[in-house]
C-alpha cells in the first residue's frame, strides 16, 4: 500500500492521503479492468477542499510524468473513487513547478511551462479533463477585479454540468483566481 503514495523528499503521508492511497490500492486489487493500468501508478498527495457550504471535493496530485497514464483511465478511476468517497467530487491534477522570473539579462533560462501563467492554465486543463476548453474570456469589472470565463465543450455538458461548482471552487482554492465555467450557446440556425 505504501507504494501507492510517494511524497516529495520522503515526507510521511497524512491520514487523508493514506485513505486515498488505500482506496487506489483496493481498486487495483479488486477491479479487474483497472488492475493492469493501476499497477505502476502512484500519487504524490491528496487533500479535501471545501467547494460550497455543504459540498467537498478531493484533489488528487499525481506526478507530471505519470499524468498521461492517469488520463487513459481517468474517467473510470474518478467514477470509482467517487463511489468510495460518496458525496465528494474527485479531480486529478499534475504537480507542476513555478519558477521565478529571470532578473538577469538571459531570457531563455526559465522555460515557458514553468511560468505562473502557464502553470495556472495547465491546472485549468487538468481540472476539466476529459472535457475540452473551447474558449476563455477575461472580464474586468468596474471595481478593478478580474473574472475569467471559461467555455467548455458543449458535447460533454451532460457529464460535467453538475461539477461546474466543484471546478470553480477548486481552481479558486489552488490559484486564488475567480473563474466561471459556461457552455457556449449553440446557434439554432447552424444545427437545423
Amino acid at each position: 500500500m505504501s507504494r501507492r503514495i510517494v511524497k516529495e523528499k520522503g515526507a510521511a503521508p497524512d491520514a487523508f492521503e493514506e485513505s486515498v492511497g488505500q482506496a487506489l490500492f483496493d481498486l487495483g486489487a479488486t477491479n479487474s479492468e483497472l488492475q493492469a493500468d493501476l499497477k505502476d501508478l502512484y500519487i504524490t498527495g491528496a487533500r479535501e477542499v471545501d467547494v460550497h457550504a455543504n459540498r467537498k471535493s478531493i484533489v488528487v496530485n499525481v506526478p507530471y510524468r505519470l499524468l498521461k497514464a492517469f488520463r487513459k483511465i481517468q474517467p473510470r478511476l474518478v467514477r470509482e473513487l467517487e463511489k468510495k468517497f460518496s458525496g465528494k467530487d474527485v479531480v486529478i491534477i499534475a504537480n507542476r513547478r513555478i519558477m521565478q522570473p529571470v532578473t538577469t539579462g538571459v531570457s531563455n533560462s526559465r522555460p515557458r511551462s514553468r511560468s505562473l501563467t502557464a502553470v495556472h492554465s495547465a491546472i485549468l486543463e487538468d481540472l476539466v479533463y476529459p472535457t475540452e476548453i473551447v474558449g476563455k474570456r477575461t472580464r474586468y469589472r468596474t471595481d478593478g477585479s478580474k473574472v475569467m470565463k471559461v467555455l467548455l465543450d458543449p458535447k460533454d455538458r451532460n457529464s460535467t454540468e453538475f461539477k461546474i461548482e466543484t471546478f470553480s471552487g477548486v481552481y479558486k482554492k489552488l490559484t486564488g483566481k475567480e473563474v466561471i465555467f459556461e457552455y457556449p450557446a449553440l446557434d439554432q440556425a447552424t444545427t437545423a
